[in-house]
């Protein structure tokens, strides 16, 4: 065998060699790539599995920053007052309305309870008075029913726009706004307009009562117009 057949042998070997080299180290590499992805596949349903009870833990922490910022910022003295003597009290709730308020005794409640009640209503303001009863406020964008059921504007003996519990004539002011301009109101206005004022205009929601409010403060007298516009600005 001369050398020439040698090295023919020894590339032909060496081809196959090569052949089942990369045949093997492909195999190995899909393996390997296969066993990644499946590995990174079962974190991420873990990681999704977890996801809920780390939004539901964000959540709580949400909740007691704010509820502990409410109270730090706003209203701790009333808290702290609450806190410190732990007595029972005489519990309040004050319904301010847009038109008209309304008031009723919840209780005599324990410091716990009071703050229970606080914390499960982010919109009202607490406040102890001066015979150590505890007053909860809240703001209600509507009528009361007293105004729903009763409810009239008209012009008072002194010229101004209020709001009456019944007609007019029977002079239950329930509410003052702003002194009218009469004069203009009787050159500018037909004479069964402010017969009607006069007489009382019944409301009954707040529509009725924000647009009565509306067409009438065009002629409220120049002072009061003042005191409006700086209110709105």
């Amino acid at each position: 065998m001369n050398i020439f057949r040698i090295k023919r042998q020894l590339r032909r070997r060496w081809r196959r060699w090569r052949r089942a080299i990369w045949t093997i180290g492909g195999c190995g590499l899909v393996t390997m790539m296969t066993w990644l992805g499946l590995m990174l596949s079962n974190q991420m349903e873990q990681l999704m599995a977890k996801e809920p009870i780390a939004l539901e833990t964000l959540g709580i922490i949400r909740e007691a920053a704010i509820g502990a910022g409410k109270e730090t910022d706003l209203e701790s003295a009333w808290i702290e007052q609450l806190n410190q003597s732990r007595q029972r009290r005489t519990v309040h709730l004050n319904k301010i309305y847009a038109c008209g308020e309304e008031s009723s005794v919840l209780g005599t409640l324990s410091p716990d309870e009071v703050i229970e009640i606080y914390r499960s209503n982010p919109g009202w303001q607490g406040s102890i008075d001066a015979q150590g009863d505890v007053w909860f406020e809240q703001q209600i964008n509507e009528l009361s029913e007293t105004c729903r059921s009763n409810g009239y504007f008209g012009i008072d003996q002194q010229g101004n726009l209020s709001l009456f519990d019944g007609p007019p004539d029977k002079e239950k002011v329930l509410k003052t706004f702003f002194q009218l301009d009469v004069e203009t109101m009787e050159s500018s206005l037909p004479p069964d307009v402010l017969l009607h004022l006069h007489q009382g205009i019944r409301i009954q929601d707040l529509d009725e009562y924000n647009s009565v409010l509306s067409t009438f403060s065009e002629f409220a007298a120049m002072p009061a117009r003042k005191v409006m516009q700086q209110k709105d600005e």
